[in-house]
């Protein structure tokens, strides 16, 4: 197949390992400590593509659009089960969805123009904040509602636009931001999951459209999704989330949030450190 072709096939064979074991760290993770795939994958793809040597120029690209891929499937079952058990609020999500839609839009016409440097910047900033925020013992909840129409419009437009750039789901920005405005927490995951859906449908289309005939792309990608990651990440993503979700009941759940948390500061840490070092 031309797409593999220009690689030998251990190496290639190497590629699947490492990112079935992606999909795996992300769906423990994600069972583990509630948190969407998308902040563990884009951070574990952006080291192991750096290990392998990719370019630097298109590292951050596939990275995103890889991850927004692998939350289209896994974004569907969780909206279908939280919908079923009645914790997906459609008020709120109606409210939303307009100013998501609009707020993905401009994210797809903005990562074509953004280097990678400016992607792993921002990564960087938001995943740094949400590390802070998991930190904490207790939210602050500053209203009792989502505001008017023009605020929910900025707002959803906001949580679709850097959720695209970034390449996660809805939930990592709509879940503590919904509870920061009273909306009770299994509310606000579920009306995340189908968010999330929202948001990675039409971003994995741009981010595909937009890395159509760029060089220097893993083996196996059309644009910047890599169909390998996607074919490894989503199986091992779905088959270890329920493993995750029973190490939460024997674990101590708090300090291993607190494990992650360090660990998304030590990315954060090391993107801007390639950032402004230039490595």
């Amino acid at each position: 197949m031309e797409l593999f072709s220009a690689y030998p096939l251990h190496w290639i064979l190497g590629l699947i390992a490492a990112l079935i074991v992606t999909g795996m760290i992300a769906g423990v993770m994600a069972g583990l400590l509630g948190v969407g795939g998308g902040i563990v994958i884009v951070p574990v793809l952006f080291h192991l593509f750096s290990l392998l040597g990719v370019d630097e120029a298109v590292r951050m690209h596939q990275a995103v659009g890889t991850s927004l891929a692998t939350i289209i499937p896994t974004s569907i079952m969780s909206a279908r089960a939280h919908y079923a058990k009645g914790n997906l609020d459609p008020a709120i999500l109606k409210r939303l969805l307009p100013g998501v839609i609009i707020g993905v839009i401009i994210g797809g016409l903005l990562s074509n123009l953004f280097s990678g440097a400016v992607l792993m910047g921002l990564f960087a900033t938001v995943a740094f904040l949400v590390a802070l925020n998991m930190f904490r013992r207790q939210s602050t909840v500053l209203g009792t509602g989502l505001p008017g129409p023009l605020g929910s419009g900025a707002l959803g437009t906001f949580i679709g636009g850097v959720s695209t750039l970034m390449g996660i789901g809805g939930g990592t920005l709509s879940v503590p931001t919904l509870s920061t405005l009273g909306t009770p927490m299994h509310l606000a995951v579920g009306t995340g999951a189908a968010l999330g859906l929202v948001i990675s449908l039409p971003g994995t289309a741009s981010f595909l459209l937009n890395g159509i005939g760029e060089p220097n792309l893993l083996p196996g990608s059309i644009g910047y999704v890599n169909l390998l990651g996607f074919a490894a990440i989503v199986p091992a993503t779905m088959l270890c989330a329920p493993v995750g979700a029973k190490l939460a009941h024997a674990m101590d759940a708090a300090k291993l949030k607190k494990v992650f948390a360090i660990f998304l500061m030590f990315t954060a840490l090391r993107m801007f450190y390639d950032l402004f070092t230039g490595s």
